[in-house]
């Protein structure tokens, strides 16, 4: 059913009014004033260091859209849709284990990270939260105590309310417009700016770059879109609550990249 659905050409008119809703806050992010901040390693760094945090909660939410679609408990059961695990299980394969560009395998997260490390962006605010994280500090908690922008707590918060919510179509619609659909275009946006420069320390940045906007754009990003499609079938209910995690989504990026530009 996913890949006859994948296989149209033309869209449902719901996600068509979905999209159009959200038009105008994907226009903002795409033409947004940051990009041509990013002319500089010291601007690049301090871009990094606020979002490195969406980098991580990422995963979460793609974690969650495991949770939901297939099953990872003990002991194991059959899911009600193996088309919509083996989707979900795709792109974890990718996220979580892809090629890291120099013969071995690490998560986009380990991938960004690395960049970071590169170009001499500060990892200090991110490590501890995960150091927190990993010692079973409570998650509030530890985005509370951490020394980290306050729109990156916001962000995170926006993203971990979503997913608390539990709804597969909330959580798939935040994943698929706020990260997914949009990515590809912001990431191309940022590689333009990094090709005007030659800095050797910037590799590894525009290896993740890349790698994003290709799998993004011409796999996951399609994927996902009729994942939503499925998952809300002709439910009105369920195409508002997911179009407003769409917006809220897109809202949380802006009012990230916002307070960059103040820094």
């Amino acid at each position: 059913m996913l890949n006859e659905v994948i296989g149209q050409t033309s869209l449902p008119p719901r996600i068509e009014q979905l999209l159009q809703r959200i038009e105008p806050l994907r226009r903002e992010l795409l033409n947004h004033a940051i990009y041509e901040r990013l002319s500089s390693i010291d601007a690049l760094r301090r871009f990094m260091e606020h979002h490195v945090y969406a980098v991580w909660d990422f995963m979460s939410l793609l974690k969650s859209l495991q949770q939901q679609l297939s099953c990872v408990n003990v002991p194991w059961v059959p899911v009600a849709n193996a088309a919509h695990a083996r989707l979900v299980h795709e792109i974890v394969l990718a996220e979580e284990s892809d090629e890291d560009g120099e013969g071995g395998y690490a998560s986009h997260f380990e991938l960004y990270h690395r960049s970071m490390q590169c170009c001499g962006a500060s990892t200090e605010g991110i490590d501890a939260l995960i150091s927190q994280l990993r010692s079973g500090a409570n998650l509030e908690c530890a985005i509370t105590t951490a020394a980290m922008p306050e729109s990156a707590r916001q962000f995170v918060r926006c993203t971990m309310s979503i997913i608390a919510s539990g709804d597969p179509c909330q959580i798939a619609a935040a994943f698929t417009f706020g990260r997914e659909d949009l990515l590809p275009d912001v990431f191309g946006q940022i590689v333009e700016q990094l090709d005007a420069d030659d800095y050797r320390q910037l590799t590894p940045f525009r290896y993740y770059l890349n790698r994003h906007i290709e799998l993004d754009g011409d796999e996951h990003g399609p994927m996902a879109q009729r994942l939503v499609i499925e998952l809300c079938g002709d439910d009105e209910a369920k195409w508002m609550r997911a179009e407003q995690a769409a917006i809220d989504s897109l809202i949380a990026r802006k009012n990230l990249w916002d307070d960059m530009l103040q820094v």
